[in-house]
């Protein structure tokens, strides 16, 4: 297979920083949860519904418990006490919700005991639910043919999901192998998840269980008809992370888009809130063979493809490093690129080709996900189709795993039953013309391809020294990655972030933690700059009303380390009867 010269001695010292990056801010993890990630642990213990106003229960629950200022004692072991009281689940998800909560100080150390071991009890009972449905579908996958890689990756975003299911269906049976509905324009900014099947929406389909279970059906009978398996995408990244892993992770989802940074860069979500939060949503992914996509390709929609091609091999080592440190494996890691070039620049083609080599070479374990040009189109689709044509050559000659296909009337409307049509038969044709030719071609020695690899690979090696040095919430800051500035203190959701109280409990963490085979050894010190698996260091409690200063970002920052903030201010949901956008959806 073509390859370029990769300096084995420099990918070795990128991954040891990539993961020195990742251990200094999940240091932070240690010592806080969020809203999500305790909405997640009801969720996972069968907690569902809404109440009044259409506010999902989880959300009225925790909502309840940070009222109290009691949610730093986890949700989990709140319910998990009425539970052993004796209440069933129903009555005890009212109770809470209704604020009829005993006083911490008035339960007993056995009824603390007994709280933890009801929790536990459901908790694995879940999993265990969990992984005969993870054992069913692979099962149900046996049976069925694998497509040749590269997968072409179709996206749907209709804003029905009953149309949605039309379109998915068309494209796999064009030839489609990855269908991705898109979410609703800026889902990713509501700290909720909405619940029932969607049937309007701006721009794509709400991410919920309801319409996840819709489309997996749908496309489960689709693959039964043709004989080999459709894979199923759907979108993570946002103040839901953990939430929306967990529904995908119990309808079945084969795919996520679930970046560490995507949040922080491009919705300007809390950098904390972000890096607590998709670690957890990445031990349900490890736990539920869920490919992750990330999404360095956004990048370079807001910096120069060439200039900045070392900073997304810069993310891809730290978001690899993320995915480590959660426990998965290097199989479900879609790390993403882009073939972003201005097509007017000189040997464009070329650099293009270099590049996808290299990211292909160096996550060579990894289903690397190559995304189209979308950033130098215009309203010419003969042009376009042509621009996604080399894409498409691209993509099969350097041996990349997942391939989102470009949409000629891209940058005019969300695409036509025709535009995809269109689509899946050029890299029908292009996938099948030239499979075998990257097996008999040969990178030239000092060529201009191998130049750029290694340019590439010297410029990230020397930005991630310098991130390690610094520290990532800086460099973000300093608008290292995309051209973006963030500020670590800043962005939303950050009132989400909770300081854990004395005798925290998460079991679906604890679980999800030890099936992942990963060392936890209680509370780090976040001053300290402890990081996960490494024990407990000198440590100051977070207490009500006190502050603390932390450090493992590489900056000072004080706040009120209290075990629950004041109460959480959320956009409650309307009803989803609303009018379908030509906006392009989340991605």
């Amino acid at each position: 297979m073509i390859s370029v010269p990769v300096n084995r001695a420099k990918v070795r010292e990128a991954r040891r920083l990539g993961r020195a990056i990742a251990r200094d801010v999940l240091a932070l993890s240690r010592d806080f949860t969020t809203v999500s990630i305790e909405r997640t642990a009801l969720r996972f213990m069968g907690v569902s519904g809404t109440g009044p106003g259409g506010v999902p229960i989880p959300n009225i629950i925790v909502d309840r418990l940070l009222e109290r200022g009691v949610l730093g004692r986890g949700a989990a072991w709140w319910l998990g006490l009425l539970l052993a009281r004796g209440a069933d689940l129903g009555r005890a998800t009212a109770d809470i919700a209704s604020g009829r909560l005993p006083a911490v100080g008035h339960t007993t150390p056995d009824e603390g005991r007994a709280a933890r071991a009801r929790a536990t009890q459901m908790v694995r009972a879940r999993a265990r639910e969990l992984a005969d449905r993870r054992a069913s579908r692979g099962a149900f996958r046996k049976g069925l043919a694998e497509p040749p890689r590269p997968w072409k990756y179709i996206i749907v975003a209709t804003g029905n999901i009953y149309d949605d299911v039309t379109q998915a269906v068309s494209a796999a049976e064009a030839g489609a192998d990855v269908i991705a509905v898109i979410r609703s324009t800026a889902q990713s900014l509501l700290d909720y998840v909405p619940e029932g099947a969607t049937t309007e929406g701006y721009g794509g389909t709400y991410a919920t269980q309801e319409n996840f279970r819709i489309m997996r059906g749908a496309l489960d009978d689709a693959s039964r008809r043709l004989g080999r398996y459709v894979r199923l995408t759907n979108y993570s990244s946002g103040l839901c992370m953990p939430e929306i892993a967990c529904l995908a992770a119990f309808e079945g989802l084969d795919v996520l888009l679930n970046d560490a940074m995507y949040g922080i860069l491009f919705r300007d979500i809390n950098m904390r809130r972000t890096f607590i939060d998709q670690y957890v949503s990445r031990l349900i992914c490890a736990a539920s063979g869920i490919v992750i996509n990330t999404g360095e390709d956004n990048y370079l929609t807001t910096a120069d493809a060439v200039e900045a091609a070392h900073t997304v091999l810069t993310s891809l080592f730290i978001n690899e490093a993320f995915a480590l440190e959660a426990g998965l494996d290097r199989s479900l890691m879609g790390l993403g690129h882009a073939f972003e070039i201005d097509p007017s620049r000189p040997d464009s083609l070329v650099v293009e080709i270099a590049q996808a080599l290299l990211v292909r070479q160096v996550f060579s374990g990894a289903p690397v996900k190559y995304m189209p040009p979308t950033k130098h189109k215009t309203g010419d689709i003969f042009e376009s189709h042509v621009l996604d044509a080399m894409f498409n050559l691209t993509s099969v000659v350097t041996g990349q795993s997942i391939h989102l296909l470009g949409m000629m009337t891209e940058a005019m409307h969300n695409p036509l039953l025709m535009d995809r049509f269109e689509s899946i038969k050029n890299a029908n044709y292009v996938f099948a013309a030239a499979r075998g030719l990257g097996a008999e071609l040969e990178v030239k020695k000092n060529g201009v391809m191998a130049r750029r690899a290694a340019e590439v690979l010297s410029k990230a090696l020397e930005l991630l020294r310098h991130v390690a040095r610094e520290g990532l919430p800086k460099a973000i800051e300093a608008g290292r990655f995309a051209d973006v500035s963030r500020r670590p203190e800043g962005g939303k959701g950050g009132e989400g972030v909770v300081a854990k109280g004395e005798g925290y409990f998460n079991p679906v963490v604890e679980l999800l933690e030890k099936k992942a085979g990963l060392a936890r050894n209680g509370p780090s010190s976040v001053a300290g700059g402890g990081t996960p698996g490494s024990g407990p260091t000198t440590r100051a409690e977070p207490r009500e009303g006190r502050r603390l200063t932390v450090t493992p970002w590489g900056f000072d920052q004080s706040f009120e380390a209290i075990r629950g903030f004041p109460r959480l201010r959320l956009s409650h949901p309307r009803p989803l009867t609303r009018t379908t956008s030509w906006f392009d959806g989340e991605t």
